[in-house]
């Protein structure tokens, strides 16, 4: 067995390995030596061999997610730069989405600008900047992610970032308010957000908590996903990343996020 084709064997054995993880509901975990990403390169080719694995019955790349834009979260996982991660088309909901509890592990939510382009973003003109990039988004909306961080233990979470970015990120879907196509006019460095968890008041942010702007945040994800030879097409959304730390929900919460200029965005723990 050549070089590559021993690469391409554990990339395909880390991919499985999740795909059972996640089958047997066991939870987040460190993968067999053999197969556990040794470096950003191997944890995205075997981010992309899950996608393509679980493409049939989750759908096929609708957008991106960036994840880790705080300073806070990356001394936490003494991990100092964003990763990213894809969407898959059958995992984005409207909001007033009815969520069942028992399909997650350990449901988080995280509190986001989303924004769908009007423009294809092709790898070949790669590298953006954040003005070429805001002339190709055509709306914006409150968004929530649906993270499912499958009972991890924090205590060791900062050795087992890698793996984390293997697993999509811990994406398990996204949630998006109404579409605001008028958001020109708006300050997204100051803009502000509220969570709201069974009507009381849980926390607050702005833009600018969104590495200085939500639109840096997209730079930094439409040029990663570009230097990975990927096209993010007209149409897809692309999230920003999290302005309000991320919440913990539990059956029986209703969660109720609210951008100034931009609405609400809603979900129901069942």
């Amino acid at each position: 067995m050549s070089g590559d084709q021993r690469i391409d064997a554990r990339i395909d054995a880390a991919a499985n390995a999740l795909l059972q993880q996640h089958a047997r509901r066991e939870p987040f975990s460190r993968l067999r030596e053999h197969c556990a990403p040794r470096d950003a390169n191997d944890a995205y080719a075997i981010q992309e061999a899950f996608r393509k694995i679980r493409e049939p019955s989750l759908g096929p790349t609708a957008g991106y997610k960036v994840a880790l834009t705080s300073t806070v979260m990356q001394e936490m996982l003494q991990y100092f730069s964003p990763f990213a991660g894809p969407l898959h088309a059958n995992m984005i909901y409207a909001s007033g989405a009815n969520l069942d509890h028992t399909n997650y592990g350990r449901l988080c939510i995280e509190c986001e600008l989303a924004a769908v382009l009007g423009k294809d973003l092709l790898s070949k003109d790669a590298p953006f900047t954040r003005d070429q990039i805001a002339d190709a988004v055509k709306s914006l909306c409150p968004a929530l992610e649906l993270v499912d961080d499958r009972n991890a233990d924090y205590n060791d979470i900062s050795s087992l970032v890698l793996t984390l970015i293997a697993d999509n990120a811990w994406n398990t879907g996204i949630v998006l308010g109404s579409a605001v196509n008028d958001w020109h006019a708006l300050n997204l460095e100051t803009i502000h957000g509220t969570v709201r968890i069974n009507g009381e008041a849980e926390d607050e942010g702005y833009g600018r908590d969104v590495l200085g702007h939500p639109f840096e945040a997209l730079r930094w994800l439409v040029n990663t996903i570009a230097a990975q030879g990927k096209n993010i097409d007209k149409g897809m959304v692309v999230m920003t990343g999290t302005m309000i730390a991320t919440k913990f929900v539990q059956p029986g919460d209703e969660l109720v996020f609210t951008v100034d200029g931009l609405g609400t965005v809603k979900i129901d723990v069942r």
